[in-house]
């Protein structure tokens, strides 16, 4: 049998009962998902430093204010000390992996350069780190009702309030996470 349904370019939404601190309450961006496994990154937990820092650590020097007090993410608990930059597409940088016709992840310090120098992809979101899964870790997740899946929206990812992306995501399905319990019942 062949591997059945790839989440690849889905929103993974924290069911309200998903305990994991690493998970609870988050929106995952899927950006591959095979019978190898799944790789995604989480779009709505910003950490407490700002993109002029992972520059300066990376002696990349940016004038532009709004660049340097953007934020950065946590895009999950893997690798966490490598970057990784969510796009619209378009510009293609050194390592630039196409999702979508519409969205892109690239890995390469080019793309950060580009940003600081006022001229790379309008749309991004810079993280550190994703949420990895091995072969059928998802799919068991899935099964064990600990998220909701459903077709990512480029507007949740680049433009709705990071505080709303968690809501915002369930609602393209029709879902009001308000109205879930936090506790999983049986009849």
């Amino acid at each position: 049998m062949g591997f059945a349904t790839s989440l690849r370019n889905h929103f993974l939404i924290a069911m309200p009962g998903l305990k994991d601190p690493n998970f609870a309450r988050t929106v995952t961006y899927v950006c591959e998902h095979t019978e190898q496994g799944a790789m995604g990154i989480v779009i709505n937990r910003p950490m407490d430093i700002r993109l002029g820092l992972v520059l300066s650590q990376l002696d990349i020097v940016s004038a532009n204010l709004a660049v340097n007090d953007s934020l950065v993410f946590l895009g999950g608990p893997v690798q966490t000390d490598r970057g990784f930059v969510l796009h619209a597409a378009g510009e293609r940088f050194d390592s630039t992996l196409s999702i979508t016709p519409d969205i892109s992840i690239t890995t390469s310090r080019d793309i950060l350069e580009a940003i600081a120098e006022g001229r790379g992809p309008d749309q991004h979101l810079v993280a550190l780190g994703y949420a990895g899964w091995g072969s059928g870790q998802l799919e068991e997740e899935m099964s064990a009702n600990a998220w909701l899946s459903g077709p990512a929206d480029q507007a949740v990812i680049f433009s709705t309030p990071i505080e709303a992306r968690w809501q915002a995501a369930a609602g393209l399905l029709g879902v009001d996470l308000n109205l879930l319990s936090g506790d999983a019942g049986h009849a």
